[in-house]
């Protein structure tokens, strides 16, 4: 086994010892592709989403130095018509890309060494090679001579480009690199497959991919591949089961992604923190820091602190993701700044509505802790004093309530923008961000005359009352009550067993304050 060549399968074995959810359906799909046009292909998710897994799972399975047959019993592919055919059949090439960053002396050395050391081991396993070709040259040479196509698996692909993120000559060599492998009259001679991964897509330069022929399959758009960008509800709900776990904390705290295959997806390596420490939190800051989030969401770019403020308040914001370069530097506008945190894992897309919002609970305190030690210090003291206001609509504090909104409108949204109802329940979202701690936040529930704008639920862990906002602009706050107890917005709650607070708050456009009336309302 070597290096790069043929790695074997110590890898998988490994992650089949520990706490292990099946994504062996990912390798019927490849052997589906094998040989064909669209065996090119481009994987690209947050860190921590099972890349590395994956490709480890691939080697394994393809390696034809190792025997991995008891290592995928009692797994999915087994019953694919396609396991044995392709099982340990290949010549495997294993690249991980930030190992070879890790260890260049210098940055602009690191295509140099890829092809140094990658060609010297093919050349020591395959007598007759020809000795200091480059690699699409030694490969070339390698399967015509032995008759034998190889798979390619890179892990981390676009490492470089993210290390040497402003340095254009290394970043068009290792291109110029990769596109001899893949796009040339050779490309076919030697491979029956490609499997790369990244946390970007394949860069673009304006609107065409660097490399044309991969078929890629990103968080905006994982097509066939959704499944396996994370764990599912029902795999999730198996895990919980079987260790024990609350399922609807898992939930909260680490669902959110959704694509239209598959419209619940968790993040993978949380849900295996949180069951194998037997505690639900955030795991996020283990691979991630708040940092690199600050770095992005103070960029001055026009609406991105108001698209910012919405989200942490629990809205979706319209995107245009098409004109993201696929790096971390070409970023023109708001739109390209919130796509990249698509793909970095900050934020989940609907590609429905075009729209983007923070998944979970675990994001979420990612994007206060941002926000609270960043720049945006009017967007911090509005999260700072969210506690109090919670705390004054418990005690039913009407002026309290009515000053911090007051308060809260200032700091979080422009005056332009504040100009009718659904800019004051954006406000509202915000200023009771402290209630996603302790409540299950619904909005516009609906009763059998209409839509409440917005409830909390109390947690299960909860002895909180359960909150009901109805929100007025240019009427009145006792108008917000009425609507309430005339439209029966309770009667909708019935199966909650404990009390209620109906809380009416009106804005005053002419006056640009806000009232507030609370009322306690205990069901029969």
């Amino acid at each position: 086994m070597g290096n790069y060549l043929n790695i074997g399968n110590a890898g998988f074995a490994a992650i089949r010892k520990g706490i292990y959810i099946d994504k062996t359906g990912l390798i019927s799909f490849l052997n589906n592709v094998l040989g064909t046009a669209d065996k090119l292909i481009c994987v690209s998710r947050p860190r921590r989403f099972g890349k590395s897994f994956a490709a480890k799972m691939l080697c394994a399975y393809y390696d034809k130095s190792c025997d991995s047959r008891e290592l995928f019993q009692g797994t999915e592919i087994t019953g694919d018509t396609s396991f044995e055919k392709y099982l340990n059949h290949y010549n495997v090439i294993y690249l991980d890309i930030t190992l070879f960053t890790s260890r260049a002396s210098d940055i602009r050395n690191v295509v140099r060494d890829i092809n140094q050391a990658v060609t010297e081991e093919i050349a020591e396993t395959f007598p007759g090679v020809p000795k200091g070709a480059d690699l699409a040259e030694t490969l070339v040479c390698t399967a015509k001579s032995t008759g034998q196509k190889f798979i390619m698996i890179i892990d981390e692909w676009d490492a470089l480009i993210r290390e040497a993120k402003d340095d254009i000559t290394v970043q068009k060599e290792y291109i110029f690199f990769l596109r001899s492998l893949f796009k040339s009259s050779w490309t076919d001679v030697i491979f029956d497959a490609a499997y790369i991964t990244g946390i970007l897509p394949i860069k673009k330069y304006g609107t065409q991919s660097a490399m044309t022929d991969f078929r890629e399959y990103t968080m905006l758009a994982p097509k066939r591949l959704a499944e396996y960008v994370g764990f599912t509800e029902s795999e999730v709900q198996m895990l919980c089961g079987r260790y024990g776990m609350d399922f609807e904390e898992a939930r909260r705290w680490y669902d959110g992604y959704s694509f239209r295959r598959v419209k619940s997806v968790y993040s993978p390596s949380s849900v295996i923190e949180a069951v194998r420490n037997e505690e639900f939190g955030n795991y996020w800051t283990q691979s991630e820091t708040y940092e690199s989030l600050k770095l992005y969401i103070e960029m001055d770019e026009d609406g991105l602190k108001e698209s910012i403020v919405q989200m942490i308040g629990g809205m979706r914001v319209k995107i245009d993701a098409g004109t993201f370069q696929n790096d971390l530097t070409t970023l023109k506008c708001r739109d390209d700044v919130l796509t990249l945190l698509v793909h970095l894992g900050y934020l989940a897309y609907d590609a429905d509505n075009r729209m983007v919002y923070i998944p979970n609970e675990e994001v979420r305190e990612e994007f206060i802790r941002a926000v609270t030690t960043g720049k945006h210090t009017e967007v911090a003291k509005l999260i700072r004093n969210s506690d109090h206001l919670l705390e004054a609509t418990l005690n039913k504090d009407e002026e309290a309530v009515a000053a911090a909104m007051d308060e809260a409108h200032t700091a979080a949204t422009a005056p332009t923008f504040y100009n009718n109802e659904q800019a004051l329940r954006s406000v509202i979202r915000m200023s009771y961000i402290s209630c996603l701690d302790e409540f299950l936040k619904i909005e516009e529930l609906p009763s059998g005359h209409g839509y409440a704008d917005v409830v909390f639920f109390p947690r299960k862990t909860s002895s909180l009352p359960l909150l009901l906002i109805e929100l007025k602009w240019d009427r009145t706050e006792y108008g917000a009550i009425a609507q309430i107890k005339n439209k029966d917005y309770p009667q909708a709650l019935k199966e909650y067993g404990g009390n209620l607070l109906l809380v009416g708050i009106n804005y005053n456009p002419k006056t640009r304050k806000h009232s507030c009336k609370i009322e306690s309302f205990r069901k029969k």
